[in-house]
């Protein structure tokens, strides 16, 4: 069996009934929505599943969905009549370079082995000041440190194979883009300790011209 077929029965048997589940809901749907843009531009969104996420910045622009389960791909295309494409985005992505306006990885890169490759390959499909944005669990909010702290491990998910800081995670992106940005959100009192009490880390950067 592939890498990719593993992958394809982990997160098909993973997801379940939760196929239709949007980490932080419409608060992190908005603000992302509000960073890819629009309309007409092309976007290649990255763990896409079943469209849920995607379905918030489609319209007027030409998507193409990226994921690891075929099933929830077949349901994105049938959803909102996208492309899309079985692939592993460690692995390589199946695009020309400079072949995109804007890059979407919601919820994505916590559950990569090599997430510095990943981005690599982000960086290469992205045209001349294109715009990488997504966002990933802030795995060091106060509700985790607490978990850590009574010896149990910070995070719940078994499919989470990175824990990103907002040091880490803007170390990331560096690596590969300007213009890296930050944003805390989803969460009861997020306006008064963003750092400590934000459940989502919510992402922008830009290709160099």
């Amino acid at each position: 069996m592939s890498r990719l077929d593993r992958l394809n029965a982990r997160y098909g048997a993973h997801q379940g009934a939760r196929a239709e589940f949007v980490f932080g809901s419409d608060e992190r749907a908005g603000i992302i929505a509000s960073l890819v843009g629009g309309p007409g531009l092309r976007v290649l969104d990255l763990g896409c599943r079943t469209g849920a996420l995607t379905q918030h910045y489609a319209e007027g622009n030409d998507v193409v969905g990226v994921d690891v389960d075929r099933v929830a791909l077949g349901q994105a295309a049938e959803r909102l009549g996208i492309e899309t494409h079985w692939a592993d985005v460690e692995e390589g992505l199946p695009f020309d370079d400079a072949s995109f306006d804007v890059v979407v990885a919601g919820e994505l890169l916590e559950h990569l082995a090599d997430p510095v490759s990943a981005v690599a390959n982000v960086r290469r499909v992205l045209r001349p000041g294109g715009r990488f944005v997504g966002s990933v669990p802030n795995a060091f909010r106060l509700k985790s440190r607490i978990r850590f702290a009574a010896g149990r491990h910070p995070e719940t998910d078994d499919t989470h194979l990175q824990l990103f800081t907002p040091a880490a995670l803007h170390a990331l992106l560096a690596s590969q883009f300007e213009d890296v940005a930050i944003r805390f959100a989803v969460g009861r009192y997020v306006r008064w300790q963003p750092r400590l009490m934000a459940r989502v880390q919510v992402f922008s950067a830009r290709k160099p011209d």
